[in-house]
């Protein structure tokens, strides 16, 4: 099966409606049933395995270094590979065990972990909560349920057909006749991957992942108590943010992806009672060796949560004199920490002081060659000085790394239009203008790109966005002095756009 469907709806003028059933049966028909690998049982399924693992391998960068709490990948390699034996066991013991798996500890304070086709994930400020391997293992085991149940798949499978009847009732409110509607899994899948996930998905996930603690020896009951320590390091964490609204709604709607209640903890213990009987290997916790191994993590943890964190939301409201302060104190706290350097370089460079943000940009490069806001701060350095070639090579380095970095692109498209290469500058400053559509000048940039390789619609549209977004800077008033003259040539051309 290819990756895109593609359903020919013809409506005749006196058939108006199309119903969400008829398209269901289509893509019943096209796509039919595929076998849930935990129940055993056939359901409706839009998404192969193999675009599971697809999706999985795009989405994984970007989540890793742009969604919750980003921060890339907490390096430790000795305490990755204590933990990542611990996961490759959990695999080998659940239903998908032939799915190539990869685990990685991200570099965030925020309580969290999750899992795609291909890749599971906790995060530094997790880890450091719990207490032991038990834990740890219900944790993964959880996260690698919904890769088990393939809950992700259901999710792409459940917003397809969404999309489906959204396109049937736009066709029958329209009147007009449509042909080759698309469904392409890879447009929804993106989106939908990382969702939080049902009531009973979780249900589901948390019986998986006693269930595979189980079967590796551990005794259950530490799934209670690891949703207890979740439950407290994200209360722990909440607090430390503050009275700040907008962050604590950030964080809340997290939490919403896995609800900790006392019916949640009920409902765990009623799995773990009619998982009786079951074999405890030792204590059935391995306390005292997760506790040394994490050991290190714990210390960094702390020093990220006292200092670090609040020098970055310091950063954000620019307060930089207390983002300097703070982020000054966890370099001397730990010096082998790259986010701390890159953290301090990025004051530097706010306070356009570029000798000493390369010189802290070089430190935490020095210490992770691959600390992605550090390539991208040089490339920043690289064009404020003018420098875009070597700019250039830092930036297109990083987003080899983080794809999806908007700033990144943002320095990376304006190097090049700087350099007078416009149709290279296009692609990066259009993602730009995407994420940012309010930017003051981005809409006029566009403008003169499109303008000079004589794509002269797309200068007229963007000309007229930056009117509406700011018609009285200077690039506004380029904007006005370029529409009407291009409104001229396209009338007087007849051309138009279809």
């Amino acid at each position: 099966m290819g990756n895109e469907l593609k359903i020919r709806i013809v409506l005749s003028t006196s058939k108006k409606l199309l119903s969400l059933f008829t398209i269901h049966c289509l893509l019943f028909t096209a796509f039919g049933c595929a076998i849930n690998p935990v129940t055993g049982q056939r359901e409706l399924m839009f998404v192969s395995e193999s675009q599971e693992m697809e999706m999985g391998k795009e989405l994984y960068p970007n989540a890793l270094w742009g969604d919750l709490g980003g921060g890339g990948e907490y390096k430790d390699e000795k305490l990755k590979a204590y933990l990542r034996d611990i996961v490759l066991r959990i695999h080998s013991v659940s239903h998908r065990p032939n799915l190539p798996v990869r685990f990685a500890i991200q570099n965030s304070s925020i309580p969290n972990a999750w899992a795609i086709p291909g890749y599971v994930v906790i995060t530094r400020g997790l880890l450091a909560a719990l207490d032991s391997e038990a834990e740890f293992t219900f944790v993964m085991g959880h996260e690698m349920g919904h890769v088990s149940a393939r809950h992700s798949a259901k999710q792409i499978t459940s917003g397809m057909l969404l999309q489906a009847g959204l396109a049937a009732a736009g066709i029958a409110m329209s009147g007009k006749d449509y042909s080759d509607t698309a469904l392409n899994v890879g447009s929804i899948g993106g989106s939908l991957l990382l969702l939080k996930y049902s009531r009973d998905h979780e249900l589901e996930a948390d019986r998986l992942g006693i269930l595979y603690m189980t079967r590796l020896g551990y005794n259950p009951e530490n799934a209670v108590s690891a949703h207890r320590n979740l439950e407290k390091i994200s209360q722990e964490y909440m607090k430390s943010l503050g009275k700040n609204a907008e962050e604590r709604g950030f964080f809340e709607d997290l939490l919403s992806t896995h609800p900790r209640t006392s019916v949640r903890i009920e409902e765990i213990q009623h799995i773990i009672n009619e998982t009786r009987p079951f074999t405890i290997l030792g204590d059935g916790a391995n306390r005292e060796r997760f506790q040394r191994m994490i050991s290190d993590l714990k210390s960094a943890n702390k020093i990220y949560l006292e200092y670090y964190d609040k020098a970055v939301r310091a950063f954000g409201k620019n307060n930089l004199d207390e983002a300097d302060y703070l982020v000054s104190k966890a370099i001397k706290a730990d010096g082998s920490q790259p986010a701390f350097h890159a953290l301090k370089g990025f004051v530097m460079l706010k306070r356009k002081d570029y000798h000493e943000a390369e010189k802290y940009f070089t430190a935490s490069l020095n210490i992770d060659r691959d600390y992605e806001p550090a390539l991208r701060g040089m490339g920043a350095i690289g064009y404020f000085r003018g420098e875009y070639s070597e700019g250039i090579g830092y930036l297109k380095r990083g987003i080899s790394i983080f794809p999806q970095d908007i700033s990144a692109h943002y320095f990376l498209g304006m190097s090049y239009y700087k350099m007078r290469m416009y149709k290279t500058a296009i692609p990066h400053l259009k993602l730009f203008s995407e994420a940012q559509p309010k930017h003051p000048e981005i809409h006029g940039i566009l403008g003169i790109c499109y303008e000079n390789i004589t794509d002269l619609y797309s200068a007229y549209e963007e000309y007229v966005m930056q009117l509406k977004v700011n018609p009285t800077n200077e690039m506004g008033r380029h904007a006005a002095s370029r529409v009407g003259v291009l409104r001229l040539i396209l009338e007087g051309s007849r051309i138009r756009r279809y």
